[in-house]
């Protein structure tokens, strides 16, 4: 479990009823969520958010997945067309 401390942050008034944690699970959700913006923008990795939360990254993809962020931000075609581009680097590099 990561050592923790408390932090006082500025919401609207009707969210801190809210923010209150019920059980441990909804506490790693919270935190989570208040992670994803620093993943999203490059600021720190779901690796390294997950050593802050005391989880495996594995575990976070997982928290992210179940709420809808994907940890792949790719269409399935964009991923089929990246596979068949190294596929056929792969060819190549075996031709020469």
């Amino acid at each position: 479990m990561a050592i923790t401390e408390s932090v006082t942050i500025r919401v609207p008034a009707g969210m801190s009823k809210y923010l209150k944690a019920v059980n441990p699970e909804t506490e790693l959700i919270r935190n989570a969520l208040l992670l994803y913006p620093y993943i999203l923008n490059q600021t720190i990795s779901h690796g390294g958010a997950a050593e802050i939360l005391g989880i495996r990254k594995s575990e976070l993809i997982e928290i992210y997945d179940k709420l809808g962020y994907s940890y792949l931000d790719m269409t399935m075609d964009e991923l089929d067309s990246e596979l068949e581009t190294f596929r056929q680097l792969k060819k190549r590099e075996a031709a020469e």
